[in-house]
């Protein structure tokens, strides 16, 4: 048996440089520490990113969805259509609204939401439609927006996994009524905490900056800003969702950085899936043609049957051979609260409850180095009780090759 790391191999660590301390520092020295000038500016360049007509920042993704459905006019009465196999923040901005969530399964392969179990679910209560971009695969969006024209509803996309993602020529998050983004620190990039919405409508924008703000007139920069204060007023009661210039500081060098993280990305998760691809494991499907995939997690599928291993079982080998890893995710009803308060069943989303009791996310980073890579496989073997081949001890030994040219190398 070879040996464990000396240091736990953290699961999703950010990417940060000394551009990020730079800029952090330089709204320190400035004063201006919460909603000024770079939150502005990290607004503009996301909107040049995405080539969106609107955005708007805030703390989170989760503020995102809450907002968006509530400029979408949903309320209590309404249902709003969700995949069972997403974070439960997507499941709460609905609940939050007074809406009920209502779950559709996903499709086995691409583990987004499957169109047909969408539309089985629509009823003349269906107010909006929230598709989530699982790993950073687009879902479906043609059949989605198909049904939501006909449907009339509203599309409010979760691009929380999805910040590089593009559907047939055109970003996630441009193309429904609004899209969502996430800046935790697990994510492809990174604020600490930090969220964005993208919409074309300027009404619709204007509100979500109030709703963003107490429900403000005017937002703190204006009204604090060099030609002297002004007075707003309080238009609806709103919330306290607004992003601070600490976070758009690191925000606005991360997304500079961004492609070029893809890019790394995309060779890592070529790495793995030929060093995984002769184990009795399931992994991610290829992405569709047309698309654009996100590479924000790498998932494994643990069937017990065919493996000898439980799920659970190699979560605890890999944590033993101090390999950080994470559950991408428990289906929603597998949840108590859900099962409380919407009487949902697992069994009632069969595809979603089987991926959610195999998943596996494996450590995906920018920041992983050849080292780190062979020290996950050897774990991913050693939890499956496999022995540990002499091609990947000479790749771990091989430490006067780059990185670049080593994965040249292994991918032919």
């Amino acid at each position: 048996m070879t040996k464990k790391r000396e240091s736990f191999l953290v699961f999703g660590a950010p990417t940060l440089g000394a551009a990020e301390v730079r800029e952090v520092v330089h709204s320190l020295k400035s004063g201006w520490l919460g909603t000024g000038p770079k939150v502005t500016r990290f607004e503009e360049d996301f909107k040049a990113y995405k080539k969106a007509n609107h955005a708007i920042a805030l703390n989170s993704c989760t503020a995102a969805l809450h907002l968006s459905l509530l400029a979408a006019g949903v309320g209590p009465g309404d249902e709003v259509i969700t995949t069972p196999l997403t974070f439960c923040a997507t499941i709460n901005a609905i609940v939050h609204t007074g809406a009920t969530p209502v779950l559709a399964d996903v499709d086995p392969q691409t583990m987004n939401l499957d169109p047909a179990q969408v539309a089985a679910k629509i009823t003349p209560r269906t107010r909006a439609l929230v598709p989530v971009h699982f790993a950073g695969r687009p879902c479906p969006m043609e059949e989605l927006l198909c049904l939501a024209r006909t449907h009339h509803l509203t599309v409010i996309e979760d691009c929380a996994h999805a910040l590089e993602t593009e559907y047939r020529g055109r970003k996630a998050g441009t193309l429904g009524d609004f899209g969502c983004f996430s800046f935790y620190a697990t994510k492809n990039m990174t604020t600490g905490e930090g969220g964005m919405i993208l919409t074309p409508d300027a009404e619709a924008a204007a509100r979500l900056r109030r709703l963003g703000l107490h429900g403000l007139s005017k937002d703190a920069w204006k009204r604090f800003a060099d030609e002297g204060y002004q007075h707003y007023q309080v238009l609806e009661a709103g919330f306290k969702y607004n992003m601070m210039d600490l976070q758009a500081a690191i925000g606005l060098h991360q997304l500079q950085r961004i492609e070029r993280h893809w890019e790394r990305r995309q060779q890592l998760w070529q790495r793995y899936m030929e060093m995984l691809s002769s184990l009795p494991i399931g992994l991610p499907a290829s992405p569709e043609p047309e698309t654009r995939h996100a590479y924000h997690l790498f998932t494994v599928l643990i069937e017990e049957a065919r493996t000898g291993v439980s799920r659970d079982a190699f979560l605890a080998a890999m944590g033993e051979r101090r390999i950080g890893v994470g559950v991408h995710y428990l289906s929603v009803p597998e949840h108590v609260f859900y099962q409380q308060t919407f009487g949902w069943r697992p069994e009632d989303y069969p595809q979603a409850q089987r991926i959610g009791r195999q998943t596996v996310s494996l450590p995906f980073s920018p920041r992983l180095t050849d080292q780190d890579i062979a020290d996950v496989l050897e774990a991913v073997r050693y939890s499956l009780g496999l022995r540990f081949p002499r091609s990947l001890k000479t790749l771990q030994r091989g430490a006067g090759v780059s990185t670049r040219a080593r994965l040249k190398i292994s991918q032919g």
